[in-house]
């Protein structure tokens, strides 16, 4: 690893660390100031009454505190400008700037997908999220799934509907290569679950990927089709 290389790695480390910080301690300071203003502020007499307001706290604190980081993070991601970059290759061995703000940017969503995808997904919030996080999502968009990421590389129409296990991103890593490319689902759309979408998969509207498919890479989807198998073939849906 050069000089510059070794640099750029870790500016990228002290970053990410310091970013993430203020956005998760941003998230909980909700929670924190309640938590201490029972602590001074509820009377003495009722020695029960402020473990019983912290411990009925939890659950609104935590709905709070999910709100808040994923509005958060999405916001500073899309300040700092981590993105996934748009359709190219970059070598690994490399460590291009592209590629460094590219792997800020997936720790970022990872971060949320732990904290709040694992109890919101198929949620309003999960939606939304992804769509503050840089997709390009219609009305009525029903999101079922962890494995979504590359958030900006996604075109998502309304009444798109990805099902549980469901593996979709706008990168692929081959060869010691990272190449990336969009992915464009039409109204309507229907992905089983379990199934894997690649990069640079266009699938027209209303059309039906079935459970655990495998849909190659640059892939092109008729519209009002049903698609099944690995590789996903279209089937007749007599």
């Amino acid at each position: 690893m050069t000089a510059a290389q070794t640099a750029r790695v870790t500016w990228t480390v002290a970053s990410i660390f310091v970013v993430e910080t203020v956005t998760f301690g941003l998230a909980v300071l909700p929670a924190f100031l309640f938590w201490s203003w029972c602590l001074t502020w509820l009377p003495e007499p009722w020695p029960l009454l402020r473990p019983a307001a912290v411990a009925m706290s939890l659950v609104p604190a935590y709905l709070v505190f999910a709100f808040a980081l994923a509005l958060l993070s999405a916001w500073g991601t899309r300040l700092l400008g981590w993105r996934t970059p748009p359709p190219g290759e970059w070598k690994l061995r490399d460590l291009e700037w592209p590629l460094l703000r590219w792997s800020r940017y997936m720790i970022s969503t990872h971060v949320v997908r732990v904290l709040v995808g694992t109890f919101f997904r198929a949620s309003p919030l999960w939606t939304w999220y992804m769509r503050w996080n840089g997709a390009s999502i219609g009305r009525g968009v029903y999101i079922n799934s962890l494995s979504i990421s590359d958030h900006n590389m996604l075109v998502f129409g309304d009444g798109v509907v990805i099902g549980e296990g469901v593996h979709l991103s706008g990168h692929t890593v081959e060869g010691g290569m990272v190449k990336t490319g969009q992915v464009r689902l039409g109204r309507f759309v229907t992905v089983g679950l379990g199934s894997m979408v690649g990069i640079g998969v266009e699938a027209g509207e209303k059309c039906q990927i079935g459970a655990l498919s495998l849909v190659p890479k640059y892939s092109s989807l008729d519209g009002g089709a049903t698609y099944a198998g690995a590789p996903a073939k279209r089937v007749d849906r007599s």
